[in-house]
């Protein structure tokens, strides 16, 4: 047959066959293990991979995840119908992030605000604190039918029968006890939860009695309110104290302050006449304003003194303007006039005349000494300005150096009244604090009110039967999904092709499906129409193309633990090469377990085992069978030491001698691990085909016989995997391996793309 009429005729596997007919290659191709490489799939098959590897897993192990549903759904209805109905009654309040202010500056806790701050209020709602306060006001402790147990639980059944804790057993304890059990009860049967986008908060509480959950869930928001109240009375009752304490210690610490100043100032005689100066710079100012009018009364005295001082003359104001002057020289001039009048009559040594001038003589004298004396005058008063000058100049030296050593002074003298003021303002501010706080403290100011009350519960809240089942049934599908995938994971079993090359190393020859159990796969193997007989045809269809001669002479089938279907394809690759005409001997050389003459419906009167002993010859061991070039030899009698036969010379005779007369033997052989007849047999074929049942052989199964077989130097064509059942192989090979062929069959379509073969179906 031709490789093109292969291709056209749907065989799978000839791509294989062409690997194993390269041009330059003369033996048939002997992996290694692991050594086949594959290209990567596209990306995006990856997620419909997966989801079909995940409905293969699920339709494979549906039973088992049946089975985990069922039971995870019984063991939750029943659980739920041992619960003991329980009712939830919800009280809302609001909660704000600041409380009315009634009084201005009376709050005394930090500021808070945000998610922050009703995260806190509702942890606080959720503490045990607040449980055991809602204990007290419902007093549960005191109510015993609180504490029976709410669901049933086989614990605490066996723990009652030996004495265990008990409702009745609780009226026992001390009241304290019962509480703070009641507690934890209370605290872990509420629930907060908080209105999205609001201040709103809503307080659950599940009881088995309806009027007994109303009743805490209201003293529930009670509690919580109180709790808050106390919380901020308590702050201002230490704030108080507080302030107290402070108030205290700034008096004393004040009254030393003030008492300090005072003391400085009467040690160093120091006075404040105003709140900026002191009495020596007041001096000093008035000393200095002084010193300037007396320093411009000097430059005005010595003016005068300066003009008058070398002047003779009469001509300067001082003169002209004193009136003693102006009379005298009146006088004069009248004096004059009259002397000058008489000289015209009388002589000059007149008496008259002498006494006119003697009279203007003592005028002009008296001039000259109130002259003298107006000199005298401003003299006097230039020296006398003059000294007043230097003596004030003293003095504001003197004022000086005292306002210089009282502003020394000052400044200890401002620090300690500084301190003082500092602490008189401190408490005067912690005074009126401290009257707010007093006064805010009695207002009772909150933060929290109760907007909805809590209603009877009509109905109970849990167990929800519905939602408990389908609950059940999404986790028993889940974890059963989980196990069957767990499963499928530890399942290291080879179910499909590509994984067999991957472990092998060489090709995969012929992948055999799975036959329903109740048919027979000789049955099968006789209808050329069926799915198995077409699956071995295409597996001979790649024999012929294994080697560059061919279809090897000689070749042995094994596998690599019993049962795995080497028998059946002995005998399937017999039948065919006979049926193509081709002189075809099957040996049965399995000698501890044969088959083949049941399956060929003949006896194992004589066979192989008698030729090796020599007991007989070849052509007296072989049997016809119902195809006319098919020859059978059985095993015959079962030896007790099958490998010593099967070492000997007589093996090999057998296959050089059959050579001669047969076109193709086919060597049964029996599984590889742990035996020696494998090996010796396949030391003398020409080829080796090595048979996998698909999901029960384990890796190191095969690498182990693949390496068994290649330390006896067998060359080995390829695999063939039988019992595939594309419904349990991975996503890709239910599309890539159907069997069959005419008119509505599937038809195979083999593609081959040099380095994993794509298939698919197609329809004729």
């Amino acid at each position: 047959m031709q490789n093109g009429r292969a291709i056209a005729h749907g065989y799978p596997d000839v791509g294989h066959g062409r690997h194993l007919a390269a041009a330059d290659n003369t033996t048939p191709l002997r992996g290694v293990p692991g050594s086949v490489a594959y290209a990567d799939e596209p990306q995006g098959q990856d997620l419909r991979s997966l989801l079909f590897e995940c409905l293969r897993i699920a339709f494979k192990r549906k039973w088992l995840i049946v089975a985990i549903a069922i039971a995870v759904v019984t063991i939750g209805a029943l659980r739920s119908l041992m619960i003991t109905p329980m009712y939830t009654a919800t009280v809302r309040i609001q909660i704000d992030a600041k409380p009315i202010k009634i009084v201005e500056g009376g709050q005394v806790e930090a500021s808070e605000g945000g998610s922050d701050f009703l995260r806190t209020q509702i942890e606080l709602l959720r503490s045990v604190a607040v449980a055991e306060r809602v204990v007290t006001l419902a007093k549960l402790a005191d109510d015993l039918d609180f504490f029976k147990p709410r669901e049933f639980s086989w614990l605490s059944a066996i723990g009652s029968i030996f004495g265990g804790a008990t409702a009745q057993g609780f009226a026992q304890h001390d009241k304290a006890v019962r509480a703070e059990i009641a507690a934890y009860i209370v605290a872990g049967n509420q629930s907060v939860r908080v209105v999205t986008g609001s201040r709103i908060v809503d307080v659950s509480y599940t009881d088995p009695v309806p009027g007994r959950a109303q009743r805490v869930a209201n003293v529930y928001a009670d509690a919580f309110i109180a709790s808050n109240l106390d919380k901020r009375f308590q702050a201002n009752v230490y704030a108080k104290a507080f302030l107290e304490d402070q108030l205290a210690q700034l008096k004393i610490r004040l009254e030393e302050a003030e008492q300090a100043v005072i003391s400085f100032a009467e040690k160093e005689e120091f006075v404040i006449t105003s709140e900026k100066s002191s009495i020596a710079e007041s001096n000093l100012t008035a000393a200095n304003t002084v010193l300037g009018g007396i320093i411009s009364e000097r430059i005005k005295s010595e003016q005068l003194w300066r003009q008058v001082e070398n002047v003779d003359a009469l001509n300067l104001p001082q003169f002209l303007l004193n009136p003693v002057i102006q009379g005298l020289r009146a006088s004069r001039n009248t004096l004059d006039g009259e002397y000058k009048e008489k000289l015209q009559t009388f002589k000059p040594g007149y008496p008259a005349m002498v006494q006119l001038l003697s009279r203007m003589k003592e005028i002009d004298r008296q001039v000259v000494a109130e002259v003298k004396a107006i000199k005298e005058t401003h003299k006097a008063a230039y020296e006398q300005v003059l000294q007043q000058e230097s003596e004030m100049r003293a003095r504001i030296e003197s004022l000086r150096v005292e306002t210089l050593d009282l502003q020394r002074r000052g400044i200890q003298y401002n620090n300690l009244k500084r301190e003082a003021n500092t602490l008189r303002t401190l408490y005067e501010g912690m005074l009126q604090r401290y009257k707010e706080v007093d006064v805010a403290g009695g207002t009772g100011a909150n933060n929290i009110f109760v907007v909805d009350k809590a209603s009877p519960p009509g109905r109970p809240s849990s167990p929800n039967l519905s939602r408990s089942l389908i609950l059940s049934l999404m986790l028993g599908l889940g974890g059963g999904f989980g196990v069957a995938f767990l499963l499928e994971r530890l399942d290291d079993a080879v179910r499909s092709p590509d994984e067999l090359e991957r472990l092998s190393g060489v090709p995969t020859l012929g992948v055999i499906p799975k036959v329903d159990k109740d048919a027979a796969v000789e049955q099968e193997l006789l209808n050329p129409r069926s799915s198995i007989a077409e699956a071995y045809r295409s597996l001979c269809t790649a024999l012929q193309f294994s080697t560059d001669q061919g279809l090897p002479r000689s070749l042995i089938v094994s596998s690599s633990v019993q049962a795995e279907g080497k028998s059946i394809t002995s005998l399937a690759i017999a039948r065919h090469f006979a049926n193509m005409n081709l002189r075809v001997l099957l040996v049965d050389a399995d000698l501890r377990n044969p088959s083949l003459h049941h399956k060929l419906g003949v006896g194992n009167a004589v066979g192989l085992s008698n030729y090796l002993t020599g007991e007989l010859l070849p052509p007296q061991t072989f049997q016809a069978t119902d195809v006319d070039k098919l020859t059978f030899m059985a095993t015959g009698p079962l030896p007790p030491n099958a490998a010593d036969l099967l070492a000997g010379p007589r093996l090999l005779s057998l296959v050089s001698v059959g050579m001669e007369t047969f076109d193709l033997i086919v060597i049964d052989c029996p599984p590889v691990m742990g035996l020696a007849d494998a090996p010796l047999l396949s030391n003398v074929a020409a080829a080796a085909v090595f048979v996998v049942g698909a999901g029960q052989t384990r890796p190191g199964q095969i690498r182990g016989a693949l390496r068994r077989l290649q330390f006896a130097r067998s060359p080995i064509l390829g695999t063939v995997l039988t019992k595939f059942d594309a419904r349990n192989a991975p996503y890709g090979y239910e599309y890539g391996y159907g069997y069959g062929y005419g008119y509505g069959a599937t038809e195979i379509t083999g593609q081959s793309d040099g380095s994993r073969g794509q298939r698919r179906l197609t329809q004729a």
